[in-house]
């Protein structure tokens, strides 16, 4: 997902975007409710109860998850502490990056990096307005800016292995029988959050394609 878009679809049988990006938590859900049943016979003998513990659990996921994620997502903007607030300020972030196509992965790099002239969004004035709020909620936790960044430099990867580079390297083995394209690919992405220089060239973003990006069963 080059340009971040809660509705993106990869599978083209997904013709409903039931396994779009924003529904994948709920997907989870239901993946963990069908494990579930599988264990039925194991949780308790009579039925109606084993049934009943199996509901209490998955009942509890949805605030699991979004607990974690909240969790995730604040320390990728560097913040150590809770705020009623964080909530707003990060779907507030990523509204903005869907309104303007800004890469995910790019766009919390250069956060990272105070590099914010590459984040795509430099130019906007919702953005602008975005990181002066960030910037006043880093000001308020005990944490230096040097810690901050640490922290942002452990959640943040450099690189993802972008589709056009995995299709890159199947393509030199497959058509060539040259391996030196994947086992490049594979050594750049066995540290992801090093931020080498040999990292750099693998988060430049593929060419524009009116075609979107699709993934078929069985390949």
């Amino acid at each position: 997902m080059d340009a971040y878009d809660p509705t993106a679809v990869f599978s083209s049988i997904d013709m409903h975007g039931r396994y779009a990006y924003g529904n994948q938590p709920k997907i989870a859900a239901w993946n963990l409710a069908r494990f579930a049943e599988t264990l039925l016979p194991l949780l308790h003998q009579d039925e109606l109860r084993a049934v009943q513990l199996a509901q209490d659990e998955i009942a509890n996921f949805t605030n699991l998850y979004h607990c974690n994620w909240l969790g995730g997502m604040r320390s990728k903007l560097g913040i150590f502490n809770e705020e009623p607030q964080d909530e707003s300020l990060i779907e507030e972030l990523l509204s903005i990056m869907e309104k303007y196509g800004a890469d995910f992965i790019n766009t919390f790099r250069a956060l990272t990096f105070d590099k914010i002239e590459e984040t795509g969004l430099f130019n906007t004035k919702e953005f602008s307005q975005w990181h002066e709020g960030w910037q006043a909620r880093l000001s308020r936790q005990q944490e230096p800016k040097a810690s901050s960044h640490q922290l942002m430099r452990s959640c943040n990867p450099a690189l993802i292995p972008r589709n056009h580079r995995v299709e890159e390297a199947l393509e030199a083995a497959v058509k060539k029988g040259d391996y030196r394209v994947m086992e490049k690919l594979l050594d750049v992405l066995s540290n992801p959050y090093a931020h080498s220089s040999e990292q750099a060239a693998y988060s430049v973003l593929p060419e524009s394609s009116d075609r979107p990006y699709r993934t078929f069963c069985g390949t």
